[in-house]
C-alpha cells in the first residue's frame, strides 16, 4: 500500500513540474523582466493562450511596440525568442505603414512559431511579415478560435493610446542570436 502511494506521489509531482514550468527571468535584465510582465498580462487578459505557449516551438514577445502615424506611420519595438523557457536571441521590430492613420499606441506583440521551421526561417534574419498577416487582438477567449498561418500566430495585447488607421505595410524584424 505504501509502495502504491509513493508512486502515485511521484507521478503526481512530475506532472505538476512539467505543467509548472514557466520562463523566469533573469532578475537583473530589463529586457526579459518586461518580457516577464507582458507574459503574465497576455494570459490574463486570455487564459487559453496557454495553448500557444505550450504548443509552439518558441515565440518572439515584444513588451513595448511603440507606434504611431499622420499619414505616414511607423512602429518599433525590442523583443526576446524564448524556446524551452530560455532566451536564445534578441529581436527588433519595425513597422512602416502607409495610408489613413491617425494617433499612436503602444502595445505587446508575441509571435509564435509553430514549428522548428518556422522558428529558423525567424532566427535567419531580415524576416518579414507583409500586411497580409494578422494580429489577433488578445481579449478573453480570443485564442481559443485563432490558429498559426505560415507557421505563425501573432496575437497583441493593447498597452495604451488611440490609433485609428486603414493602411498598408509590413513588419520587418532582425535577429540576434544571444550566448
Amino acid at each position: 500500500m505504501r509502495t502504491i502511494k509513493f508512486l502515485m506521489l511521484m507521478v503526481g509531482l512530475a506532472v505538476l513540474a512539467t505543467t509548472v514550468q514557466a520562463f523566469e527571468p533573469d532578475p537583473n535584465d530589463p529586457d526579459q523582466l518586461a518580457a516577464a510582465k507582458a507574459i503574465a498580462d497576455i494570459k490574463a487578459a486570455d487564459p487559453g493562450i496557454q495553448d500557444f505557449f505550450d504548443e509552439a516551438a518558441g515565440f518572439a514577445v515584444f513588451p513595448s511596440v511603440g507606434k504611431g502615424g499622420i499619414g505616414i506611420g511607423g512602429a518599433y519595438g525590442k523583443g526576446l525568442v524564448i524556446v524551452d523557457d530560455k532566451v536564445i536571441g534578441k529581436t527588433a521590430l519595425t513597422q512602416v505603414t502607409v495610408g489613413f492613420q491617425l494617433g499612436g499606441q503602444v502595445y505587446a506583440e508575441f509571435i509564435f512559431f509553430k514549428d522548428d521551421v518556422a522558428l529558423s526561417q525567424f532566427q535567419r534574419g531580415n524576416y518579414e511579415l507583409g500586411a497580409q498577416a494578422s494580429a489577433v487582438a488578445a481579449t478573453a477567449g480570443a485564442s481559443a478560435d485563432a490558429d498559426y498561418d505560415k507557421g505563425v500566430a501573432i496575437f497583441t495585447i493593447t498597452g495604451g493610446g488611440l490609433m485609428y488607421e486603414d493602411t498598408g505595410g509590413g513588419q520587418k524584424f532582425v535577429y540576434e542570436a544571444v550566448q
